[in-house]
């Protein structure tokens, strides 16, 4: 056998072999980094002060996360802006997976009144995993004259444009949910009255100043138990875990269903593999009795489900609070 045409079929293997590994590089360039997800701590960017909801949801399920992907999860509050701050940071990150953001409903609602956003809620980011979905209370002042939903309904129709409804400010979810009300009740005249956060809004039904506020189970249920508001219905379709006691508004306005939900997004393009494995970390998560019982006392329920599935609800939540935010009237600041 001739030694230098055996070395010289080596050489032209060795060289096809280069060459061939470095055409399937080019065509999947996360496909290493796909692999070893993940090989490094993963940052969720909460774009809130923390103690709030998603402060609170993302905490309670990067722990698990954390233990299922073997790696430290970081939670980084980045507020600001209502939230879009923190949120855009993450629009422009590396999408490789290592960088998440735990947002909520009001990202959508955002985005049907804010035009100038440093995001765009669906083409911006690669859907994760929702986490969790939970309705609002309607309240009232102790001075209102209902106990229930039909009875909310009544007083307001009977008295036009004598009463107040409370928000936490312009183009809050609490406008959204309380202006969808108005829209499927048909002509129900209560005016908004805008505050500059929570805080001050429940202070102001408490003293009667408003009498009508739709917010969050942890935000209403410690004023309703202490007898200082009166809570009259629930914003589910059906009556909720989260306030067993609570009739659906839905009773007396049919169709009415006001649902917040909580989810992490990764940057657009992040690749499938490593969304997969991130959402299959979540809802093993979510599946634990633990995890229910943390969320449960928070006012939601766990919601696991496929990053198509989550997507499909953000695209179907911006569209409909758009044609809602023109056919109310509702604006930002």
């Amino acid at each position: 056998m001739n030694m230098s045409s055996s070395s010289g079929a080596a050489g032209r293997f060795a060289l096809i072999a280069a060459l061939a590994a470095v055409v399937a590089l080019t065509a999947s360039p996360h496909a290493g980094a796909e692999s070893a997800y993940p090989s490094k701590p993963v940052t969720i960017v909460v774009p809130y002060p923390p103690g709030g909801s998603n402060d609170t949801f993302a905490r309670i399920v990067a722990k698990e996360i954390g233990e299922d992907l073997k790696q430290p999860v970081i939670i980084d509050n980045r507020p600001g802006a209502s939230g879009n701050t923190g949120t855009g940071i993450v629009a422009k990150a590396t999408p490789d997976g290592y960088t998440l953001v735990a947002v909520s409903s009001s990202m959508t609602t955002n985005a049907a009144v804010q035009s100038k956003l440093p995001y765009d809620a669906i083409k911006s980011f690669s859907p994760v995993a929702m986490l969790a979905q939970g309705p609002f209370i309607v309240a009232v002042s102790n001075e209102f004259p209902a106990r229930s939903p039909q009875d909310l309904v009544n007083a307001i129709r009977a008295n036009p444009g004598k009463f107040n409804y409370a928000s936490s400010g312009p183009g809050s979810v609490n406008q959204f949910g309380t202006e969808l009300l108005k829209a499927k009740a048909g002509k129900l005249a209560i005016t908004h009255v805008p505050y500059r956060g929570m805080g001050p809004a429940i202070t102001d039904l408490i003293g009667n100043q408003t009498q009508v506020l739709i917010s969050s189970g942890p935000s209403l249920l410690p004023m309703v138990r202490a007898g200082k508001v009166r809570a009259v219905g629930i914003t589910s379709l059906k009556p909720s875990p989260i306030a067993p006691d609570l009739v659906p508004m839905a009773s007396a306005v049919p169709g009415y269903e006001f649902e917040l939900w909580w989810g992490f997004l990764a940057p657009a393009g992040t690749p499938e593999a490593v969304i997969a494995r991130l959402n299959g970390a979540v809802n093993k998560a979510l599946a634990k009795p633990s995890v229910k019982a943390a969320i449960l006392n928070e006012g939601a329920e766990a919601k696991p489900g496929t990053p198509k599935q989550f997507a499909e609800t953000i695209a179907a939540d911006v569209a409909r609070w758009k044609q809602l935010a023109r056919q109310q009237n509702i604006v930002a600041d």
